[in-house]
């Protein structure tokens, strides 16, 4: 990583964590148990991957930092309410998450339910409040942001997941979970910044539709190796979960050979299509890169 290309991360990750603090301090019209489960469940970590694809995607189209803001903290809590749900008894069961224990571990699972539904509507309600975005620009977030989380999206794909344990499924059906399940906010996270962009054509619209596709696919790939390869200690979540569930994942299928495989064709895909930007792709490049071959 170039010493430019570092500092622009380290930027947006100190930028979207300040803006996520902000939003959810602790309020007068709010319960405090709630609020500090709310805080919780999107604080103790995380990567932020969601909103560096929409700031460094919204470099290669020159949109302004303030409307980045607003899908990127939308996206991020929704990526934070879905975690808290997916770790709940009646789904993945896991009692760790980055290293912390889970929301339901931490305070009890009511609460848990009721953060993740307040960071559910929080998400939508800061594109409404939002003075920085036209409310065209609001509509178009909304829609594309909802329908990546709804039952053609990340809850559909989750219901598929569950659905799917213990069983074997072809690669087509497996590719369609993964992309609903964890493809499609990916994605939505690419294509929202077009919702803001000023100008753009064709040929850019297209290839990062098929980027935003391709490096979700390869980011839950990718994430399904480290379960196996990786100790809880450097994952930060229970060791063989997957596993330990029967659930339906590439190397569990493919075998771990051909799922580096496939992962190194997907990230070779994805920096073609950043070649249509020049320089302006640099920090996405290096972001792509990270996702594709990361160790947690």
């Amino acid at each position: 990583m170039s010493d430019k290309t570092k500092k622009t991360i380290d930027y947006y990750l100190i930028r979207i964590n300040q803006i996520i603090s902000s939003v959810l301090l602790p309020s007068s019209k709010s319960e405090p148990l709630l609020n500090e489960a709310m805080r919780y469940s999107v604080l103790n970590g995380g990567k932020r991957i969601r909103p560096l694809l929409i700031y460094t995607c919204g470099e290669c189209l020159n949109i302004k930092k303030e409307k980045l803001d607003v899908p990127a903290l939308s996206i991020e809590l929704l990526h934070s309410f879905s975690l808290v749900h997916d770790d709940l008894p009646s789904m993945d069961d896991d009692s760790l998450r980055r290293g912390m224990p889970t929301t339901h571990k931490k305070f009890n699972e009511a609460t848990a339910i009721l953060a993740a539904d307040a960071l559910q509507t929080l998400a939508f309600g800061t594109i409404a409040d939002s003075q920085v975005i036209t409310n065209q620009e609001k509509v178009g977030l909304i829609s594309i942001i909802s329908k990546a989380c709804g039952a053609e999206g990340m809850t559909g794909g989750q219901s598929i997941d569950l659905l799917s344990q213990g069983k074997k499924i072809g690669k087509k059906e497996l590719q369609k979970l993964h992309t609903m399940k964890t493809g499609a906010l990916i994605h939505a996270s690419v294509m929202s910044v077009f919702n803001l962009a000023n100008t753009y054509n064709d040929e850019e619209y297209n290839i990062m539709n098929e980027f935003g596709w391709k490096i979700g696919l390869a980011f839950q790939i990718r994430d399904d190796l480290i379960e196996i390869e990786e100790t809880s200690e450097i994952t930060g979540k229970d060791n063989n979960s997957d596993l330990k569930n029967n659930k339906a994942t590439w190397p569990a299928i493919f075998g771990k050979k051909a799922s580096h495989d496939y992962c190194k064709e997907l990230l070779e895909d994805c920096m073609n299509y950043l070649q249509i930007f020049n320089n302006k792709a640099e920090p996405l490049r290096w972001l792509t890169q990270y996702l594709i071959n990361r160790k947690h």
